[in-house]
């Protein structure tokens, strides 16, 4: 008997995989909204609502260890732009001086770059608020790094992108790969006795690191070539062209509504022109999937978790574009004259919406269990009677 539609798309009870599509959408949201502000108080609280969804939800996978190396490298990026502050100076002008150092001199040709000078809290205000954004921006992506397995994100593209997802995935996974070996290494390090800080532990671990990542390299090449990746299916020369231009004409059309949206002039026409570059573009990706030869064998099941785990990220980033366009100044506090940054309390709740997938997705299932069932228990009172050994059958 045929199994119904609805049984084959239904999710299975229990633990399960998150859509990846949910989580990044999800992460994304909250991305679009740490753009809107500069308000320290808000980033933190962004940073604060990925970092719980992660500990909630985050599964024991290689590539779901990395939200940690996305922090410190989100802190590197904060401590990089401090630096580049006190040392190169900011645009911000200011008033309030902190310290001066040593100012080098640079010749003619180099007007308004300088080394040194003085070090305002205007331009280490501005600083601090622009770093801190950008790394709240690499928080969200590591979250849904974290959250979301690549391969099956790669499974969910379509047909025109797979080869470019491909390579977008392999990208993606270095990352996770490369923390879980330096890990691994770290702790056989321990267990020998042997120190895991300084500079000769650091290039110690580099080398096997490397190799390691060229065997992994060689292995995805040989797995990719033995199923037959990059083979296509012949379609018409016409319909090659067609999507050709589609595609090319709708990424144009995006772009150049990009820049109506971002310019004054250009808010009555920049709608129109998106919405057309949108549907050009997908149709060229529709009729490109057609050069792809692969199967999807069971697909992953978009279910009410993953309307709402979406849902709440598109919900951030709309609620605090639209509370940032009603009070800018809650959202950008200034910094000529430097004043105490306060967090409004509908940004805070907008913000809080985000913690809804920590309740709403279904568990990760566990990679480490042992799917072996365990032996029934034995009564040691119990005698049973020896079994005769078998006759083996004659073949005549």
């Amino acid at each position: 008997m045929p199994t119904p539609r609805a049984a084959r798309h239904r999710p299975p009870a229990g633990p399960r995989h998150l859509h990846p599509g949910a989580w990044w959408l999800w992460a994304l949201g909250l991305g679009a909204a740490a753009t809107r502000t500069t308000n320290p108080l808000v980033l933190l609280l962004l940073a604060a609502v990925a970092g719980y969804v992660v500990a909630a939800r985050r599964g024991d996978a290689p590539w779901s260890r990395s939200y940690g190396a996305f922090l410190r490298l989100g802190l590197l990026v904060l401590g990089i732009r401090l630096a580049f502050a006190v040392l190169l100076g900011s645009p911000i002008p200011g008033t309030h001086v902190l310290f001066t150092l040593p100012e080098v001199p640079l010749p003619v040709w180099a007007q308004g770059v300088r080394i040194g000078g003085r070090v305002t809290a205007e331009g280490l205000l501005a600083a601090l608020y622009d770093g801190l954004r950008l790394a709240t921006l690499l928080v969200c992506v590591g979250a849904a790094n974290a959250l979301a397995s690549p391969a099956r994100l790669l499974r969910t593209l379509p047909g025109a992108l797979y080869e470019a997802g491909v390579a977008v995935v392999v990208a993606m996974t270095f990352a996770p790969n490369l923390v879980a070996d330096v890990q691994r290494l770290r702790a056989a390090r321990r267990l020998r006795g042997r120190t895991d800080r300084g500079v000769a532990a650091v290039l110690s671990v580099g080398l096997p690191v490397l190799e390691g990542a060229l065997e992994r390299s060689v292995a995805l090449a040989a797995a990719m070539d033995t199923r037959g990746f990059g083979r296509t299916a012949a379609v018409p020369r016409r319909l090659a062209v067609l999507t050709a231009a589609l595609t090319l004409a709708g990424l144009l059309g995006i772009c150049l509504a990009a820049y109506g949206l971002l310019t004054a002039d250009g808010s009555g026409w920049a709608v129109p022109v998106l919405v057309i570059g949108v549907a050009a573009a997908f149709a060229g990706l529709l009729l490109g999937g057609r050069r792809s030869v692969r199967t999807r064998y069971r697909p992953d099941p978009w279910a009410l978790p993953e309307w709402l785990t979406a849902g709440s990220g598109i919900a951030v980033a709309v609620s605090t574009t639209w509370l940032a366009s009603l009070d800018p100044a809650a959202f950008a506090p200034t910094v000529v004259p430097p004043t105490a940054p306060v967090l409004p309390v509908a940004a805070a709740a907008a913000v809080l919406l985000g913690l809804l997938p920590a309740f709403a997705a279904p568990p990760p299932p566990s990679t480490t269990a042992d799917p072996r069932p365990s032996p029934a228990p034995t009564d040691r009172t119990t005698q049973t009677a020896p079994t005769a050994p078998t006759e083996p059958r004659r073949i005549s």
